[in-house]
């Protein structure tokens, strides 16, 4: 049979539209990035996770998994009250009572590292520390974005865009008594983030493969530079996290680089078709319900317009995935409340079947549904809460 036939049939009986995750395919996957991160201990980046159930099975599988890069205070807390450890907030935070909220979490022993980048993050942090009378434990995100000819080719992070910069924030931290330098972060968002292997975009491609190149050489120098001079001035952080799922065969190369953070690889989103280096395998997705069939060969699907954020463009929509050969329609894409489907294959469709999607990127599928029901040896063996399905919204 068919990878479609046997999905149709496994998931038989559950009411669409739902979300589903091959278990079989989310262990290739874990293997493959164990494989790729050689000797690098891997934080798991649980924004593109989003289920805590998945978050647990993936840091169980090996002792390389470490910890978790958390995206808001109280998710970090959340996952701190269900026994998760070692949680890095990849992002700064300002709200006065979440940082007070998380300074009481690290006064009773838990684990938590606060992203900063400026002076302004560290006084208002120390403020807050000083009055929790504890000591936080802080991270430097590093800006490792490039400027060439007149392109910014990455992400507008921090403002800590040289080894100066960092150093002058290292030490303002060094010199406090509530709170301590514990991690530099240096997210390459211009080499993880960005596809090279795009079909409809060859010229691009080229560009974006020439600028990876270039680009991965600087931000190389730069975080070697950084910590050498950390080290020379007595300052030895605990954490220097690199990478993303897009990345790993280059952030794990460098000596400086305790871990990488990794997330996307495990679902691996249509987004990742597009990489010239990697081939994850597509572990997760959702199934919509085919209502009516205006046309030959048009089979209208019920909702499923899950478009992912970021910039606005096409390779944002989800994406038709079985059966083999299924794709959107150009003028309508995936709709709120409907989506038509063009298909010219073998599988004969009905009302009432599935159409399998995936999403353009990882977590926010999960956003939109409270379980991920969980296939393993062509059965359906279980569900798993997403983070929706227990009531919380972190973002």
């Amino acid at each position: 049979m068919s990878r479609y036939a046997d999905y149709r049939n496994a998931f038989e009986g559950i009411p669409k539209p739902f979300a589903f995750l091959d278990l079989d395919l989310l262990e290739q996957n874990i293997r493959h990035v164990l494989t790729l991160s050689g000797s690098k201990q891997i934080r798991v980046a649980s924004k593109s996770i989003r289920s805590r159930e998945v978050l647990r099975r993936i840091l169980d599988f090996d002792p390389k998994f470490i910890g978790v890069m958390c995206y808001t205070a109280t998710e970090a807390i959340y996952l701190t009250e269900n026994g998760f450890q070692d949680l890095l907030l990849g992002y700064p935070i300002w709200d006065t009572e979440a940082i007070t909220n998380i300074a009481r979490k690290v006064g009773e022993g838990n684990p938590i590292t606060l992203m900063v980048d400026s002076i302004e993050h560290v006084d208002h942090i120390e403020r807050i520390a000083k009055q929790a009378g504890c000591k936080l434990p802080l991270c430097i995100d590093l800006d490792l974005s490039m400027d060439f000819m007149g392109l910014h080719f990455g992400v507008w992070r921090s403002p800590v865009r040289t080894v100066t910069d960092g150093i002058r924030l290292a030490e303002r931290i060094a010199s406090s008594s509530h709170v301590t330098l514990d991690g530099i972060m240096g997210y390459e968002a211009q080499i993880a983030g960005v596809g090279d292997a795009n079909p409809s975009t060859k010229l691009r491609n080229q560009l974006v493969r020439y600028l990876k190149r270039k680009s991965i050489r600087q931000l190389t120098a730069i975080r070697a530079e950084l910590i050498h001079a950390l080290h020379a001035k007595g300052i030895v952080p605990r954490i220097v996290n690199g990478g993303g799922s897009g990345s790993l065969s280059s952030t794990c190369t460098e000596e400086v680089v305790t871990e990488v953070s990794v997330g996307s690889a495990f679902y691996s989103p249509s987004l990742f078709d597009y990489y010239e280096n990697y081939r994850f395998q597509p572990a997760a997705g959702y199934a919509i319900e085919i209502v009516r069939r205006p046309k030959a060969n048009i089979y209208t699907c019920l909702g499923g317009g899950y478009t992912a954020s970021g910039s606005i463009a096409l390779d944002k929509q989800p994406k038709p995935y079985l059966p083999e050969g299924s794709k959107l329609m150009p003028m309508e894409g995936a709709g709120e409340v409907q989506t038509p489907i063009l298909y010219h294959g073998s599988e004969k469709l009905q009302h009432g079947d599935p159409i399998f999607m995936r999403h353009s990127k990882a977590g926010e599928l999960c956003e939109r549904f409270t379980v991920l029901h969980i296939l393993s040896q062509g059965k359906v063996i279980q569900t798993m809460s997403t983070y929706r399905g227990e009531g919380r919204c972190f973002l």
